[in-house]
């Protein structure tokens, strides 16, 4: 089997897996929507299947829910929400890694290694780039694990460009400035190593 055909069973699969996951999240979130609108007896044969398995799974989101002054019960909700996006991200991760590989595979076949690799180190910037612009809308902490290595990776650019352009008000338009930086960056060695 050629690697191609590897990955796209692997992109499949995943695909099938966060669909699953999303039927098994909307049956939970219907369920408990159900109970909630008096349409099914709380103490019925389904709700307590659903509640059976599916507590463990909602333990955390409530906790997590309640900690943030919300709702418990729209836990089944937020858990689904979390399915969805969640599910998205991880076929975009995967897709996202198999693709460089492959370009990687195809370009090391072709001579071309080198600017091939030079070119996704500068795309790993430039998402960890977004990464860090949309964790800022968020208010995500700066010193959880995947922030610091985000920040690792953006930092030497941004910082420089935060003190010749500081934030106007709310805005701050050094990540801006930054991705058209490294864009044209990006053309320029790697146009100069193509050559």
């Amino acid at each position: 089997m050629e690697l191609m055909e590897v990955a796209v069973w692997v992109i499949v699969g995943m695909r099938w897996l966060v669909g699953g996951a999303f039927v098994v999240g909307a049956v939970v979130a219907a369920t408990h929507w159900a109970v909630r609108r008096q349409h099914l007896t709380p103490f019925g044969w389904w709700p307590r299947f659903v509640r059976g398995w599916s507590d463990p799974m909602l333990r955390p989101v409530e906790g997590r829910v309640v900690r943030a002054g919300g709702n418990p019960q729209s836990a089944p909700l937020w858990l689904l929400g979390g399915i969805v996006v969640g599910g998205l991200l991880l076929i975009q991760l995967v897709q996202w890694v198999l693709g460089t590989i492959l370009q990687l595979g195809y370009a090391a076949k072709a001579g071309a290694l080198l600017p091939t690799l030079v070119s996704s180190l500068f795309s790993l910037i430039t998402a960890a780039l977004l990464v860090r612009v949309i964790s800022s809308w968020f208010a995500v902490s700066p010193y959880s694990w995947w922030m610091r290595i985000v920040r690792g990776l953006t930092d030497w650019i941004l910082e420089p460009l935060q003190r010749i352009l500081p934030p106007m008000g709310p805005m701050d338009f050094s990540p801006l400035v930054a991705y058209f930086l490294l864009r044209v960056a990006q053309q320029v060695v790697v146009g100069a190593m193509s050559r």
